[in-house]
């Protein structure tokens, strides 16, 4: 049997540790940790991750501000909501919930938050020290939420082939960085990719982050790897990922299951980056987490 990569239970030994944290330091007369969370219009799958990623905010005892906006707001009427946030002391992150309705320009309100609150890590300032290994800039949540993963599992990336399928923005690229501050060989396929199959059989751990329901089969994959599974989709009417999990989990060290694998990860680590932005903005550096 492969040992199996839970990020749910992980996930929840480490919110246990942040609610301790957040409970010991207002009993000590502090404010607690706060996180301003943005969604335009009414995408049904943004409203789902909104509303859980308000739910282990009020779990763990960080105050989540929401601001629904309606789908024909204009960049200017978001940039001024953000600009009040960014000015606002008691706020210590911003996420706003992306994709943003087309009409709008992703670029320009990424570069608008604050990147001392940018706790989903894409402001250019933050991944700039993803580039140069400067410690403190914020991680983008599902980079982190693997890495803490492959942590707690013993799992080293250094000296290792890490292929990582899929290039996008939010996963592939910042992930690519972050492993290549682990000291791994990287390599990194897309869609222009002619065939993604030489690559990943020489994977020591594969991560695919594309949403393509079992793109990455059996023979894809090399004996006793370690896999990753970033995607979620529907197949069949049921919850699946991007790899071919009851025939890949045979042939394979280690492997995380869609779902309660990465996801469960990725909102802990997004609850990780706003207490590290509350530290910062309450200049907590004796108290320990």
């Amino acid at each position: 049997m492969p040992l199996i990569l839970d990020g749910k239970a992980l996930s929840e030994s480490i919110r246990v540790e942040i609610s301790s944290y957040v409970e010991r330091i207002t009993s000590k007369g502090y404010r607690e940790p706060s996180l301003a969370v943005i969604l335009v219009g009414d995408d049904p799958a943004s409203h789902i991750y909104v509303k859980n990623k308000r739910k282990a905010c009020e779990r763990v005892g960080i105050r989540s501000l929401f601001f629904h906006l309606p789908q024909n707001t204009t960049t200017p009427e978001l940039l001024d909501l953000i600009a009040s946030l960014n000015s606002d002391e008691n706020v210590d992150g911003i996420l706003v919930q992306l994709p943003l309705p087309t009409h709008i320009s992703q670029q320009e309100i990424i570069l608008s938050v604050s990147p001392k609150k940018d706790v989903d890590g894409f402001h250019p300032e933050n991944m700039g020290k993803l580039v140069a290994r400067i410690e403190g800039g914020f991680i983008p949540c599902t980079p982190l939420g693997i890495d803490l993963l492959l942590k707690h599992y013993g799992i080293d990336p250094k000296g290792k082939d890490v292929v990582i399928v899929g290039a996008g923005f939010i996963v592939g690229r910042p992930l690519a960085l972050l492993m290549l501050w682990r000291d791994a060989t990287v390599c990194v396929c897309h869609i222009h990719t002619k065939d993604i199959s030489i690559y990943t059989k020489k994977a020591d751990i594969l991560i695919s982050a594309t949403g393509v329901p079992h793109l990455i089969k059996e023979d894809m994959v090399k004996e006793g790897a370690v896999v990753i599974d970033v995607g979620i989709s529907k197949l069949d009417n049921k919850v699946t990922g991007d790899v071919d999990f009851e025939r890949v989990k045979d042939k394979v060290y280690a492997i995380t299951p869609v779902p309660g694998g990465v996801g469960p990860m990725t909102v802990t680590a997004l609850l990780l980056n706003t207490l590290q932005a509350y530290k910062q903005n309450m200049d907590l550096k004796d108290e320990s987490f």
